[in-house]
């Protein structure tokens, strides 16, 4: 369990990176925050997918395709959270986007490691 968690952090903190990237550049050429985050982690979800599949979770007996789907399931979840919190912050505080969407980021990340480890890529 402890390589899943490296493994896991390692790949989430590689993904985390270019949404959080792609949506400040989105944000900065004119998307409205909700926008430019859709746009972070549609460019993100590839990197988290494809990392966990070969590094975080290799130990898998899911198949591909139930992995993915279960993967994607977990991913949109944690996305409709971050939506969620990202609209509720930058509507109620005074908070830059920035800011919340980083902070926003860490909070859902602990919810997608335990959905990805114990659902999407359960050990059988």
């Amino acid at each position: 369990m402890r390589a899943s968690v490296l493994g896991f952090v390692s790949v989430g903190a590689l993904a985390a990176a270019v949404h959080y990237v792609v949506a400040l550049l989105a944000h900065a050429g004119g998307w409205q925050p909700t926008g430019a985050n859709w746009i972070g982690f549609l460019c993100a979800f590839p990197v988290s997918y494809i990392g966990h599949r070969r590094w975080s979770f290799r130990g898998t007996q899911a198949s591909h395709m139930t992995a993915f789907f279960k993967f994607l399931t977990v991913a949109l979840l944690g996305f409709l959270g971050n939506q969620g919190l990202l609209w509720l912050a930058l509507t109620y505080t005074p908070l830059p986007f920035w800011f919340v969407l980083g902070m926003v980021m860490v909070i859902i990340a602990v919810s997608t490691w335990l959905l990805s480890r114990f659902w999407a890529f359960q050990y059988t």
